[in-house]
């Protein structure tokens, strides 16, 4: 009895050290991810001056900067999922004033915060694909929005968090930016130009980089955007306005960012998206 007593307090210790050295491999690798600093890549803009408002102020609603930042770009909670994430994205007005043009440029298209952190849970995988013309666009509208309100408060992650950036399944900004690099919606040409760029900047971010689908948040499946062929161009505006499809019924993701973010694009821009998914689905094996 001595024995087996002896030999259960063996296997529970070495059982406890395994989960000690997991345990501490997780905080370390994740912390490793968390606080790593990535050195940026020069951007290009176009002179400031030259740089459109109004286009900025279009982009800033339509490429959904303010559904996380707020409608006065002074930050939000966008995400607080227990044992995963709470995180705010930060008051924009403030950060304009500490940043450059160009860190601001690396921020959207990168990833990479103006300190030279990588951010977390930011679309630059989308955003990569904007124009010279539409970031400095961006960085306009941001500087023209009057500052004010405080700080927002850091990012803080739980331990299933951790666990899933240890192990892969979470990605920091700039590593998902390379990731949809390496794989992009179909190019079907000068005709469907418009309609791609608004996918490869907007949709991509929920329905990943080549349209096919993916999972856009835990238990959330975004489909593959060939469903979107079958609609007409009235229901296309109906969805994208309203983010009710055909048969009425609210669509966890789409509906609300669609009513805050989507319903601002032209009858021009939803017209020439339409054409591109309904191509994308003609030409689809």
């Amino acid at each position: 009895m001595a024995k087996l007593l002896r030999w259960t307090g063996y296997v529970v210790g070495v059982l406890l050290l395994l989960i000690v050295l997991a345990a501490a491999y997780v905080w370390i690798a994740s912390a490793q991810k968390l606080n790593a600093r990535v050195e940026p890549r020069p951007e290009r803009l176009i002179p400031m001056e030259q740089a459109s408002l109004e286009e900025g102020q279009h982009l800033l609603v339509t490429r959904a900067c303010a559904e996380c930042h707020g409608p006065d770009l002074r930050g939000t909670k966008f995400l607080d999922v227990p044992n995963v994430a709470t995180l705010y994205a930060p008051n924009l007005t403030l950060v304009a004033k500490q940043a450059s043009d160009q860190q601001l440029a690396q921020a959207i298209r990168q990833g990479i915060g103006y300190q030279g952190e990588s951010l977390l849970v930011m679309p630059s995988e989308s955003y990569a694909n904007l124009t010279d013309a539409e970031v400095a666009a961006l960085i306009k509208a941001i500087r023209a929005t009057p500052t004010g309100g405080q700080r927002t408060p850091p990012r803080s992650v739980g331990p299933l968090g951790r666990i899933g950036l240890a192990a892969g399944q979470f990605k920091m900004a700039p590593q998902v930016v390379e990731d949809y690099a390496a794989a992009q919606a179909a190019d079907f040409g000068p005709k469907f130009a418009a309609g791609r760029h608004i996918a490869v900047t907007v949709c991509s971010g929920c329905h990943g980089s080549t349209l096919s689908g993916k999972e856009a948040e835990p238990g959330t499946i975004a489909p593959d955007l060939t469903m979107a062929g079958s609609y007409d161009l009235p229901a296309f505006k109906k969805l994208m306005h309203t983010g009710l499809p055909p048969s009425g019924r609210e669509l966890k993701m789409m509906t609300g960012v669609s009513r805050k973010a989507f319903s601002h694009f032209t009858d021009e821009e939803i017209a020439a998206l339409h054409a591109y998914l309904v191509e994308r689905a003609r030409r689809a094996p």
